[in-house]
């Protein structure tokens, strides 16, 4: 089976926003704030299992999310050691004959700014959100990126820069998707963090 490496994301440290919403929305076991946590997706969807599999038998993370697509899977370990969650991801490229340099480059496909949200779209957004309310009067930014992996680390880097609220996140499928509220000023700042971190692994 041909297996594409489509992103293997190292988070140093999980920002309080993010590990909150991976322990909302995940099935496994939650992270926390200042833990080391990687993400891989690949392609096909299956062999993501497999991956998890390694990882587990390897060293000693603990997976919070395992998503299992037909086309792409997704997986998330974490662990308190920067150093487990280093080898885990090791062990998971050992394991699939590739290295980092592998990985499909990421890119930012779309992004916007909505400046002072009406009420009604904020109705429309938060009916769909998993995290943080958006509220109307906020500025409201939104970033695609593809793989769909890396928007966790657009999230993460933007919370380390900005006092934003986390309103979603969507880290699988064909494209990953994050939207972000906050003031007008702290989310031109998370913007510019998020936009920066992905341009930088483009380039690496």
């Amino acid at each position: 089976m041909a297996v594409t490496l489509r992103g293997q994301v190292f988070i140093d440290s999980l920002q309080p926003q993010l590990a909150a919403f991976t322990g909302t929305t995940c099935r496994g076991f939650l992270p926390l704030a200042g833990q080391a946590s990687l993400w891989v997706e690949t392609a096909p969807g299956m062999i993501i299992n497999r991956v998890t599999d390694v990882a587990l038998k390897a060293t000693s993370v603990a997976p919070a999310v395992q998503v299992v697509e037909r086309s792409f899977g997704l997986l998330e370990v974490h662990h308190d050691d920067q150093g487990e969650v280093l080898a885990a991801g090791e062990a998971i490229l050992d394991y699939l004959g590739l290295t980092q340099a592998d990985a499909k480059a990421p890119k930012v496909v779309s992004n916007q700014i909505i400046r002072s949200v009406e009420a009604y779209q904020a109705q429309l957004i938060n009916r769909n959100r998993q995290g943080m309310m958006l509220i109307p009067g906020q500025s409201l930014f939104i970033l695609e990126t593809e793989p769909a992996v890396h928007i966790t680390i657009a999230a993460n880097e933007a919370e380390k820069a900005a006092n934003v609220n986390l309103v979603n996140l969507r880290p699988f499928g064909a494209f990953g998707r994050l939207w972000m509220a906050g003031s007008e000023a702290e989310i031109d700042a998370a913007a510019q963090a998020a936009q920066a971190v992905i341009e930088s692994m483009a380039r690496s």
